[in-house]
């Protein structure tokens, strides 16, 4: 099937396994992939929560062309979104480790990863 012929969910998803794999390949164990918090919390979806020892990481995964239209698909209502979904996940657990958000912008064959990027 060529890229053209997919939709953006397929796109989306690719982006995310791939992405799930770029995490692995530097150390981290995948603890949920698509995480969506609960019926009356805004409904956020975390699209990779990942773990390496005392850090947890919330990742955003953008597909797109271009590094600067991923950036410009992440609007300030979604990362505030985000950031409250990630407080329950933390709370639910219990968790008392280090946190962040980063993205992974998968464009064409190229993933950029950006730390601490939310």
């Amino acid at each position: 099937m060529r890229s053209k012929d997919k939709n953006s969910y397929q796109v989306g998803l690719i982006a995310e396994w791939r992405a799930r794999w770029y995490l692995r390949l530097h150390g981290f164990r995948i603890v949920a992939s698509r995480y969506t918090t609960g019926r009356y919390t805004g409904r956020a979806e975390i699209d990779i929560i990942a773990r390496r020892k005392n850090l947890i990481v919330f990742i955003e995964v953008k597909s797109r062309p271009r590094l600067d239209l991923a950036w410009g698909a992440i609007s300030t209502r979604q990362s505030a979104r985000l950031r409250a979904a990630a407080e329950t996940y933390l709370t639910r657990i219990g968790w008392r480790g280090d946190a962040r958000f980063d993205v992974i912008a998968v464009c064409g064959r190229h993933i950029h990863w950006v730390q601490g990027a939310l």
